[in-house]
């Protein structure tokens, strides 16, 4: 495990490149201005050297807006003959999503696999199979609408994540928003994952608000994920990251305001 303050270089694999038009070199800058305090989880670089693709916790995530993701996916691609470069990224609330991501944009799986522990590890067998739902999107079934991380940044208080989605699966009809709630324990050794079913968005809200009920679970069936391979690799310790959840340095220089899935104004919270 690396010093969560000090995380090594992200390998952008851009020197004697540049941008291909301006915009694209002023919207890189403003989305790793503060990189310095990105703690790099996985890459993978094509063999060809036109892709590369990179996974990283953003510790300066809990000094931005109230909620803000905490994951950074970044998939650079590169012109090997012109020498310029372009971009994309997303902001996730949780590691399945970001790695989901980086591989609707064409990297294998195995390339988003965290290559350190820098985190809690999944508590139960039900933790990694919804992680392997959210992480492979079966029929792209769930449609991310709404998150919120809550991270106090200090040990002896855990964290939350909850990431609401709509789910188009036939035998969702009548339950269809899914709120997928990640509680991460107080001594952050391990984390879990629970889905709750809810008829609507305003449903999914309230209950996240008041609590005074339980989060109405969804009932126990068969992992719609068919391949062994997945499942091992997402059952594997350095998969089930939940992130570093330290306080982080000061950031120096401002924060870029950063897009993400839409957030209602209710916000999950």
């Amino acid at each position: 495990m690396i010093d969560a303050h000090e995380p090594e270089a992200p390998d952008y694999r851009i020197d004697g490149f540049k941008a291909a038009a301006e915009t694209i070199e002023e919207d890189f800058s403003s989305v790793t201005i503060s990189d310095d305090m990105f703690v790099p989880l996985a890459e993978h670089h094509s063999d060809d050297g036109r892709d590369s693709y990179l996974l990283f916790y953003d510790q300066a995530a809990i000094w931005d807006i109230p909620g803000t993701a905490e994951y950074v996916a970044l998939h650079l691609t590169r012109d090997v003959e012109q020498r310029t470069f372009t971009f994309a990224y997303e902001r996730a609330p949780v590691v399945p999503l970001a790695q989901s991501w980086l591989v609707r944009r064409g990297c294998p799986l195995a390339g988003t696999l965290p290559t350190r522990n820098h985190g809690p590890r999944p508590a139960d067998a039900l933790t990694s199979r919804l992680e392997d739902l959210l992480r492979t999107n079966p029929d792209g079934r769930y449609a991310v609408i709404d998150h919120y991380t809550e991270n106090p940044g200090s040990f002896g208080f855990g964290s939350e994540v909850r990431t609401l989605v709509y789910d188009s699966h036939p035998d969702s009809v009548h339950a269809p928003y899914r709120l997928f709630l990640e509680e991460t324990a107080e001594d952050f050794r391990s984390y879990t994952v629970r889905e709750g079913l809810f008829t609507s968005a305003e449903a999914a809200d309230d209950w996240a608000r008041d609590r005074a009920t339980p989060l109405p679970l969804a009932p126990a069936s068969e992992s719609t994920v068919g391949h062994r391979a997945v499942a091992a690799c997402t059952r594997s310790p350095l998969v089930g990251t939940a992130g570093l959840r330290v306080p982080p340095a000061p950031v120096t220089g401002p924060r870029p305001a950063h897009p993400s899935a839409s957030r209602s104004r209710r916000g999950a919270r």
